[in-house]
C-alpha cells in the first residue's frame, strides 16, 4: 500500500487493528503506548512522535518498507506546457 500522509498511515493501522480482530486496548499493551495515544493517533493526530508509531506498527506484526517514488511516464507540467501558447 502506498501512504503519502501521517493521516494515510493512520488510518491504514486503523483498518490493519480491526481486521485482525484487535482492540485499542489490546494494540496500545503490545506496543507499549497508551490507548488514548493510540486512539488520538487512528483518530488523524499528525503530530504523533515516529518511534511511537513504529512500534504500533510492529505490534500488528506489521514492517516498513521505503523505496523511490516511481517516476512519472510524462512529466505532466511541460506537457500541458504545449498547449498552452507563447505567454504561459
Amino acid at each position: 500500500m502506498r501512504i503519502d500522509t501521517a493521516h494515510d498511515l493512520s488510518i491504514f493501522l486503523r483498518q490493519e487493528r480491526r481486521d485482525a480482530g484487535l482492540s485499542q486496548s489490546d494494540v496500545a499493551a503490545r506496543a507499549g503506548v497508551s490507548r488514548r495515544w493510540l486512539s488520538d493517533f487512528e483518530g488523524g493526530k499528525v503530530t504523533a512522535e515516529v518511534g511511537l508509531v513504529v512500534k504500533v506498527i510492529r505490534a500488528l506484526g506489521l514492517m516498513i518498507e521505503v523505496r523511490p517514488a516511481p517516476k512519472p511516464e510524462i512529466d505532466l507540467d511541460e506537457y500541458l506546457k504545449r498547449f498552452a501558447g507563447p505567454h504561459a
